[in-house]
């Protein structure tokens, strides 16, 4: 069965480390703030140039100019800057930010900001991924979402993939 995006959130969320900046990308790594663990204080970046990012906002609390890459309302915290998206990217890309999230259409099959396509398929909450690192375009899963199998995420995933020693197969 596939994630949930709330699932896929939470999944994410387990990779943050105490004093890590992060970039949230647009759609479900939005919700990744809401599973951040007690224990751990992250700075959190947005694509579109705001580092500092705080907590949706209360009804009463809404500032229509201050928003995510996602165009969804946020609030800022104390120390909060902003600068412009070429700048926010440059972080993410120069190697500034400790971990980007990003949504499933912002990144291509060798990890670049891009869109991933996947003709005629839509890969939804099938499991974790990890973007190789190695320089060959390719993906490492992680993590299977329960009964999916690495023959379905295979069939599905256009990009090279490898799978994790570590990966735990029913």
């Amino acid at each position: 069965m596939a994630w949930t995006r709330d699932q896929m959130a939470a999944r994410a969320a387990k990779e943050l480390k105490d004093g890590y900046y992060v970039n949230l990308g647009i759609g479900i790594p939005t919700l990744v703030s809401n599973y951040v663990p007690e224990d751990v204080d992250i700075t959190l970046q947005s694509e579109n140039g705001m580092l500092g990012v705080g907590p949706f906002p209360l009804d009463n609390e809404v500032d229509a100019d201050i928003i995510n890459a996602g165009k969804q309302t946020v609030t800022e915290l104390k120390g909060t800057s902003y600068f412009s998206s070429a700048d926010s990217f440059a972080m993410v890309r120069g190697g500034h930010i400790d971990l980007s999230i990003l949504g499933a259409m912002e990144v291509a099959e060798n990890g670049d900001l891009a869109n991933w396509m996947i003709p005629g398929k839509m890969v939804k909450g099938m499991g974790g991924f990890d973007v190789d690192k190695t320089g060959d375009g390719g993906v490492t899963l992680i993590q299977l979402a329960d009964g999916v199998t690495v023959d379905e995420v295979k069939a599905k995933t256009k990009a090279k993939l490898s799978i994790s020693p570590s990966l735990k197969v029913a």
